[in-house]
């Protein structure tokens, strides 16, 4: 199996958040949904300083969830590394954001962005959904397949994956070994960097294939564009739903 340098089994995937984006564009208004929604001049400003970062890390595999706003992000990232010829992004659907209804009302975008906040606050609950869309108990499940599914494919030891916040913070809530319990600890700003570690065994049945034996957090919610977050005194959901 192919393991980071000086390791026996161990990967590693740089877990990203994507870059900045506005919801309210009179484009996305228009098109009644977030999904299309891109990056802004402020989040590709955001993406390309993490991939300044990143220039030196050769990964041998690329995800995203394959909307535009992650994939866009990988694409700066990966245009700031030189080597990426032997590299395709790919696509993995278990990757796309946990959703609402879509029919919550709120005063205010603040209001809004308060009550998304609240609603991983009580993602341990059982049956809780994001304001009353997705069961996090099952976002969190084909988020973590995800994961699963690109630690048991061959031939590499680092990787690039770039995602959304409400998956990034069920990622890191599984990597704990607290499932949904503590997930609104890790906030996740626009663009940041989690580095995630997994040493890996072979199966102990003696079939073919690798199971995990460890999983640690290296780094968590990086900011190359403001390592120290000075003057970032809003959430990132506060800070995509301010009225500027």
């Amino acid at each position: 199996m192919t393991a980071l340098p000086g390791t026996t089994g161990r990967r590693r995937i740089y877990l990203m958040r994507h870059g900045h984006v506005d919801y309210f564009a009179r484009e996305v208004r228009e098109a009644g949904h977030t999904d299309l929604v891109p990056l802004t001049p402020l989040g590709r400003e955001q993406a390309r300083a993490s991939g300044a970062a990143l220039s030196h890390v050769r990964f041998d595999v690329a995800l995203s969830s394959g909307l535009p706003r992650t994939r866009e992000t990988a694409e700066i990232v990966l245009a700031s590394n030189a080597d990426t010829a032997h590299l395709t992004l790919g696509v993995d659907a278990g990757l796309v954001e946990i959703k609402g209804s879509g029919k919550v009302m709120a005063k205010s975008r603040e209001e809004l962005a308060a009550r998304m906040a609240f609603e991983f606050d009580q993602a341990a609950q059982p049956g809780a959904r994001m304001m009353g869309g997705d069961v996090f108990a099952d976002v969190q499940e084909r988020a973590t397949d995800a994961i699963k599914r690109l630690l048991a494919q061959p031939a590499w030891h680092t990787a690039l994956v770039v995602a959304h916040e409400g998956i990034n913070r069920l990622i890191l809530g599984w990597m704990t070994g607290n499932a949904l319990k503590g997930v609104q600890t890790f906030e996740q700003d626009l663009a940041c960097i989690n580095i995630l570690d997994f040493d890996l065994v072979p199966l102990e049945d003696g079939r073919v294939g690798t199971e995990i034996f460890r999983s640690m957090i290296k780094a968590v919610n990086i900011t190359p564009y403001n390592f120290v977050k000075h003057g970032m005194n809003l959430t990132s959901l506060e800070a995509i739903f301010a009225r500027v």
